[in-house]
């Protein structure tokens, strides 16, 4: 007999899966198996499936004739069956199995994906290095590769703040309106960060990339450009080898034309926009790996691998950290008061906290962003967070919500009780009524139902008069 599953088993509750597998299974067939004629795709979205998918394809990628689905499921235990069934059916969703009668990998993947572990081919699909290749300096790649994407963050966290933080490209602006991250209040005022995009700061850089690139992915079909030479060039990047330079010969138009969009993001280096030859930097050698994608991990969203942030009863918070990006993060909700090198020192405050919720920002997301950045010395707390702060935070929010405006109208000076009964009744059934005191012979309505409520006011009015 098998011993009970314990609740907590990891195989029972598989992860999530990847943002790009999702937006993977929603492509054609024959959008997938174009893509799967290139090694490299097969590579990287071999490393982007989960475990047990990528022990499923191993185990069925040397044999040359199908297994059947019994033989197969017969090597599973009773109580991870489920699992089981699931990682099949998102390989199907891949087309990866054509079918699950009997299991025999798409053989398109199955040679790309022989050709990659092998090193066989010649086709380019892992880029084509240039001649005379001059390794660029590791060091140099990533501090442009950080300052490109801090570029992007600090704008988020700055931009409508009254700060004047320097701007990404018009495109990158454009990604981030239209991912919802920002926002103009306003047509013509400067974008803002939206409460999508604060929970976009709290994601690690991975995560963060990856959001953008299927923002750009799912544009790419409104600028013409071809969504397989779109992936087949991330998935290019993400198999490079850091520090060489490769030839742009070989790309298409399409991978050409992404060149200054993949600049703007920090994923490639060129000497100018002109060069016949780029560098990946780390940001794209690491799209479909497990290795962090900012190599002195100070990114917004990951900051100090311990914690930095100490927050006191007295609503004080010291926050030890010289990151810009983490002290503009901190700026969104809490009033500072002093900077050192080291130490930002500030006070959450009814005022900083307002002007966060106007921004969009949830008290559940700045309680959030607290918890992922506590101090080691605060993790010995029991909760966490001193809970009057946080209770205190969620009243503030719930001040805020008390009252909502509505556009309507304001209905009095009626007659009599019973034309007012009347009308009341004739708005009720329409749903519209808001407000109403019988004592006063007043209601209020929405907007919506007024042209009715007018007609029937005036009809009412006509009939009385014959």
């Amino acid at each position: 007999m098998p011993a009970p599953t314990e609740p907590d088993d990891p195989l029972l509750t598989p992860a999530q899966p990847h943002t790009l597998i999702e937006f993977l299974v929603k492509e054609p067939k024959t959008t997938l198996s174009r893509l799967y004629q290139r090694p490299s795709s097969c590579l990287s979205i071999f490393r982007l499936v989960s475990p047990l998918e990528r022990q499923l394809i191993m185990n069925l990628l040397w044999l040359e004739a199908a297994v059947p689905s019994s033989t197969m499921a017969a090597w599973v235990v009773r109580q991870y069956k489920k699992v089981y069934d699931e990682a099949l059916h998102s390989l199907s969703r891949l087309n990866i199995l054509p079918t699950l009668d009997k299991l025999a990998l798409n053989p398109m993947f199955k040679t790309s994906l022989r050709q990659a572990i092998t090193g066989g081919g010649t086709n380019g699909s892992f880029g084509v290095p240039a001649e005379k290749d001059e390794k660029r300096d590791v060091e140099a790649l990533d501090g442009y590769a950080l300052e490109r994407w801090e570029t992007i963050l600090h704008y988020m966290v700055s931009s409508g703040t009254g700060q004047q933080p320097a701007s990404p490209s018009p495109g990158v602006l454009a990604l981030l309106k239209g991912s919802g991250l920002m926002m103009a209040p306003q047509q013509g005022h400067n974008l803002r960060i939206t409460s999508k995009g604060f929970q976009f700061l709290l994601y690690p850089p991975h995560a963060q990339l990856w959001q953008l690139l299927i923002q750009y992915l799912e544009k790419s079909t409104a600028r013409h450009m071809d969504i397989v030479d779109v992936l087949a060039f991330l998935f290019m990047l993400s198999t490079m080898e850091l520090g060489r330079e490769y030839s742009i010969e070989n790309l298409s138009k399409t991978q050409t034309a992404m060149l200054t969009d993949l600049r703007d993001y920090g994923l490639i280096w060129q000497r100018k926009s002109s060069s016949r030859r780029f560098s990946p930097t780390r940001l794209a050698t690491t799209l479909t790996s497990s290795s962090p994608p900012l190599p002195t991990a100070t990114s917004v969203s990951s900051g100090p691998k311990e914690g930095f942030i100490v927050l006191e009863t007295n609503y004080r918070i010291y926050a030890y950290t010289d990151n810009p990006l983490q002290t503009a993060v901190l700026n969104l909700f809490v009033s500072l008061k002093y900077r050192f090198p080291n130490l930002v020192v500030g006070s959450i405050t009814r005022e900083s906290v307002k002007k966060a919720l106007n921004n969009g920002i949830s008290a559940d997301q700045i309680i959030s962003y607290l918890i992922t950045h506590a101090h080691p010395q605060m993790r010995k707390n029991n909760p966490l967070l001193p809970v009057t702060v946080q209770d205190q935070i969620r009243l503030w929010e719930l001040e805020k919500n008390r009252l909502k405006s509505q556009d309507g109208f304001l209905y009095t000076e009626f007659k009599s009780l019973a034309d007012y009964e009347l009308v009341l009744d004739y708005a009720k059934d329409l749903g519209v009524v808001l407000w109403e005191n019988a004592a006063k012979r007043a209601f209020f309505a929405t907007s919506d139902g007024h042209a009715s409520i007018k007609t029937f006011i005036e009809a009412r009015k006509s009939v009385q008069h014959m």
